[in-house]
């Protein structure tokens, strides 16, 4: 299955906003520690925006989850490319 951007905002959006809420925050809590406006943050859970790799690093620490907690529900592969992933996450590691 192959992401498009619109997609893959809406699927990280969702997300962001079921780790937030599974953490107690509320939208405006999150937003004030993060120091992303309310507004941005609740664009980022809807799926209307993508954002930045640092802003989702901010989201991570305050939430005190990893990085990889916000990607786990964005499947990385499609079927026809599992077998080369495989060899190339082998050489990775």
């Amino acid at each position: 299955m192959k992401y498009d951007k619109k997609e893959f905002a809406l699927t990280l959006g969702k997300r962001v906003r079921e780790v937030r809420k599974y953490r107690g925050f509320t939208l405006e809590k999150l937003a004030l520690d993060t120091e992303i406006e309310p507004k941005q943050l609740c664009r980022i859970e809807y799926g209307e925006i993508t954002t930045s790799v640092y802003q989702i690093y901010r989201l991570c620490y305050s939430l005190n989850v990893k990085l990889s907690d916000f990607f786990e529900a964005i499947p990385l592969q499609n079927n026809s490319d599992t077998e080369t992933q495989t060899q190339t996450q082998t050489e990775i590691n």
